[in-house]
């Protein structure tokens, strides 16, 4: 495979995976596992006969019709099947109508409402989103929860016989049942975004669910939290082009070159923010946007206001207390109160012991010892947190700042 077909492969994995899949699984009546197994064949098939081919003009539309054209062989090969396909085949003789690459269907979104009912404990909401929408292995999710990949692959197995066996309906649901799934779907988009937001190369995600967390204000556009969970998404991107180097190496945002920053962008995340905040209930993810747009807003990191992004903090406690929610705010208290006040508070996280595999609070810790003066036991913490950083880029800026 050359590296253009290969590298256009990619782009159509990324950007299409979520879509091909919900439409396959509507296409297969709710059969989650044949509709994967026909979209990971169709991008195999790809990869065989594109190089030789060339690419399509519309990529999507052929994967699509020869995923589809898979599930159909499928069917027609299992006889007990065969009324099924009878059906299928009559109700729907057409290719599905992919006419433009750019096209969003709302079967994505109805992917994940199906994901979020609430028949469904949240880890299997989330991983089923990670799966389906992400296109995540096995192996990622079930490293993602810290799990063996034998027991994540049976809990995904379970929670989509749970979907077929329980009738659960593949479309978005009703207006008055959408409020209880909104907490569950808005933690999901937020998974989905973090997990391209820390790796280059996964940041197509980031886009994922910025599309979606879009499709999802717009249907449902009086509620605050959605937009403020797009505010976040859209403030963090903003500042994508800025946080890595050349080589792939972590540069901190106050090292950042904020002429890379995405103005257009961050001035539309700050404006979502501002008018979902009006409604006057503020929650947490109109709180972190909120942080997002201070920082967002100060041309210099010597002018971001600290003051109130720790006042801030201290209300994000209050409304979704835990002890993320105060690491972040102690960073925050060492920029107004100076390392020491904020090293109480990190030690009492630390004695907690709820954060104890949480690479970011040994990082933290030894920060505030480094700016503290107290280098040995800033280089202790420095060498805990890069025993436990997950990506290469971490564990690289952790290892220059222990050097």
């Amino acid at each position: 495979m050359t590296d253009l077909v290969g590298a256009r492969l990619a782009e159509v994995y990324a950007d299409g995976w979520s879509r091909i899949v919900a439409t396959m699984i509507r296409f297969t009546g709710g059969d989650w596992d044949l509709a994967e197994e026909c979209v990971q064949d169709a991008f195999t098939q790809a990869m065989r006969t594109w190089p030789a081919s060339g690419v399509p003009d519309q990529p999507l539309a052929w994967v699509t019709t020869t995923a589809r054209n898979r599930a159909i062989d499928r069917i027609r090969r299992a006889s007990a099947e065969r009324t099924k396909l009878r059906e299928m085949i009559s109700m729907d003789p057409a290719p599905p109508p992919y006419t433009t690459d750019s096209e969003i269907p709302d079967e994505r979104l109805e992917l994940m409402f199906t994901c979020c009912h609430p028949a469904l404990n949240t880890e299997s909401q989330v991983a089923l989103i990670l799966r389906s929408l992400a296109g995540l292995s096995t192996a990622e999710i079930a490293r993602a929860f810290l799990l063996p990949e034998r027991t994540m692959g049976q809990r995904l197995f379970r929670a989509k016989q749970k979907i077929q066996h329980a009738g659960i309906p593949f479309r978005v649901p009703a207006a008055h049942l959408l409020p209880e799934r909104l907490p569950a779907l808005l933690h999901v988009l937020y998974l989905l975004f973090n997990e391209g937001y820390g790796k280059p190369e996964k940041a197509v995600l980031c886009q994922e669910a910025i599309r979606l967390a879009r499709l999802l204000t717009a249907l449902m556009p009086d509620e605050p939290e959605a937009q403020g969970l797009l505010a976040l998404m859209l403030l963090h991107d903003a500042r994508r082009s800025a946080r890595f180097g050349t080589a792939g190496e972590l540069i901190v945002m106050a090292d950042q070159d904020r002429s890379l920053w995405d103005r257009r962008q961050i001035e539309e995340g700050a404006a979502i923010c501002e008018r979902a905040l009006r409604r006057g209930r503020a929650g947490p993810f109109q709180l972190q946007a909120a942080i997002a747009a201070c920082h967002a807003s100060a041309s210099t990191a010597e002018e971001t206001d600290w003051p109130q992004i720790a006042g801030l903090y201290g209300h994000l406690a209050r409304v979704a207390p835990g002890p993320v929610v105060d690491l972040n705010r102690a960073v925050a208290v060492s920029m107004v109160d100076g390392p020491e006040a904020a090293l109480v508070l990190v030690d009492t996280i630390a004695a907690a012991g709820r954060l104890d595999g949480y690479h970011l609070l040994h990082a933290t810790r030894a920060d505030l010892l480094r700016r503290a003066g107290r280098g040995a036991e800033a280089a202790e913490s420095y060498r805990a947190a890069l025993d436990l950083a997950p990506t290469e880029a971490e564990r690289r800026f952790l290892q220059e700042r222990l050097s």
